[in-house]
């Protein structure tokens, strides 16, 4: 989270971005985006936690043409908003709508066909995911071919995650929005368990002088670690100048545009977080993605094609 090429850099590898909150020089300029107007945030909590749909390590699998891609995703998103979309579906939907925009993300020559396929209604957030895709894809290159050591856990429940949110909001000024935008992006709303190579640690990615000044109990509980890049960011002055107060949580400005993304998407439309809550992790390799699943646990590098060759994506 702060300063340091942290998970943040792997996870961009890893499709989530383990950053480091550490203490960070002098960010340039950088133009304040509109605010998004955040509406009341649902509170129901979906499920105890997701159950994969499929065989755990099993990517989604996608349609070969990206005009079926743009009509699938639509529909995963219109099923993602419906209340009453059982959870199994829900699951399915979210695990699609992750991989298309993983897909469309490292596919811009897609873009003429699927955008045109996308109704006005979901054009702000097709438009925002696929960017901060982008954003996080330019962040760093693939990995060389091992996996992390790293444990990958189910995330506290939904409705304990959005209160905490809401409770720094509270306390901080900082719009749960971008809280959950950082914690989806450091560690999948803190499904990776696991110290960055820098030393960043906790579902929001604390490097320890930074969690010494700002951080009060355990970094690696969801609510304590929240409330802390609550206090650091509104040090960082987010209520005068948000993007500068981002950089300062992450030295990239890749990294300020994606969390403004994600955080717009949910502050437009807060049922979005149903979507987010339960995409997978996947880590990005020169061998290609690989999705690690609930229960994956390491505790040095691994090889990719040993784990390939008993957990086929």
């Amino acid at each position: 989270m702060i300063a340091a090429p942290t998970l943040a850099a792997s996870l961009t590898i890893a499709t989530v971005l383990l950053g480091g909150c550490s203490q960070s020089t002098a960010a340039p300029e950088i133009p304040v985006a509109p605010v998004i107007p955040v509406a009341p945030v649902p509170v129901e909590d979906p499920a105890p936690a997701p159950t994969p749909a499929v065989t755990p390590g099993a990517q989604p699998r996608l349609a070969t043409e990206p005009a079926q891609i743009a009509d699938d995703l639509v529909a995963d998103e219109l099923a993602l908003r419906d209340p009453s979309t059982p959870e199994a579906a829900l699951v399915a939907a979210a695990r699609r709508q992750q991989a298309a925009y993983r897909a469309i993300g490292r596919n811009p020559d897609w873009d003429a066909t699927i955008r045109g396929r996308i109704p006005a209604d979901l054009m702000f957030a097709y438009d925002r995911n696929v960017d901060a895709r982008r954003q996080l894809n330019a962040m760093a290159p693939p990995r060389p071919d091992t996996l992390p050591p790293w444990r990958i856990v189910a995330p506290a429940p939904a409705k304990e995650l959005l209160g905490y949110y809401r409770e720094a909001e509270a306390a901080t000024g900082v719009g749960w929005n971008y809280l959950a935008a950082i914690n989806l992006i450091e560690t999948r709303l803190g499904s990776i368990a696991g110290v960055s190579s820098a030393g960043a640690q906790g579902p929001m990615q604390f490097m320890p002088p930074t969690w010494a000044a700002y951080g009060r109990g355990d970094v690696n509980a969801p609510r304590d670690s929240i409330m802390a890049a609550g206090r650091y960011l509104a040090d960082s002055g987010f209520a005068t100048n948000r993007d500068r107060a981002l950089f300062a949580y992450n030295n990239a400005n890749a990294y300020v545009r994606a969390v403004s993304d994600y955080a717009a998407v949910l502050g437009a439309d807060p049922a979005a977080f149903a979507g987010y809550y339960r995409w997978d992790v996947y880590y990005y390799t020169t061998a290609g993605e690989v999705l690690l699943p609930i229960g994956f646990a390491e505790s040095t590098r691994i090889p990719v094609a040993d784990y390939l060759a008993t957990h086929p994506q």
